[in-house]
C-alpha cells in the first residue's frame, strides 16, 4: 500500500510539474498581453516599450519580474502597492521615475476582465466552410 501511494504521488508531482511548463507565466502573458503587437522582453518577460528600462531599474533590482507578471491592477492598486513595499521592504522614493513606472505598470498589467479565463479572440479572419458534398 506504501508503494501505490508513493508512486501516486511521484505521479501527481511529475504531472504537476509538466503542467509548469506547458502553462508558464511567460506564454500566459504572450495572449493575456493588452497590447499584442508588443513584443516581450527575452529578460524578463515584461511587455517592451518605451518605459521597460525606467521599470527594469525600479523594479529588478529588488524582486524578480515574475512578481509583476503575476499582479494585476489598476493604477491606484500598483500605487498602493509601491507605498507598501516603501513601508515595509524598504523601497526608495522613485521621485520623477515613479509615473513612468505607474503608467507602465497600470497599461501593461492593469486588470483584466477575464482573470479567470483567456482574453477572448480578437480580430479573427473568419472564413467560410465549404459543406457541399461532391
Amino acid at each position: 500500500m506504501k508503494k501505490v501511494i508513493t508512486l501516486a504521488s511521484v505521479l501527481s508531482l511529475v504531472y504537476l510539474a509538466s503542467l509548469g511548463k506547458v502553462g508558464s507565466r511567460k506564454n500566459f502573458e504572450k495572449v493575456s498581453t493588452i497590447d499584442s503587437t508588443k513584443g516581450l522582453d527575452p529578460e524578463t518577460g515584461l511587455v517592451i516599450a518605451k518605459e521597460l528600462d525606467m521599470v527594469k531599474a525600479q523594479c529588478t533590482g529588488c524582486h524578480s519580474s515574475k512578481m509583476i507578471l503575476q499582479f494585476r491592477a489598476s493604477r491606484e492598486g500598483w500605487l498602493e502597492r509601491i507605498r507598501w513595499m516603501q513601508r515595509t521592504q524598504k523601497l526608495w522614493d522613485l521621485g520623477e521615475a515613479e509615473p513612468i513606472v505607474l503608467d507602465y505598470l497600470s497599461k501593461y498589467y492593469g486588470p483584466v476582465k477575464h482573470s479567470q479565463r483567456r482574453q477572448p479572440l480578437s480580430k479573427i479572419d473568419w472564413y467560410k466552410l465549404n459543406m457541399d458534398k461532391k
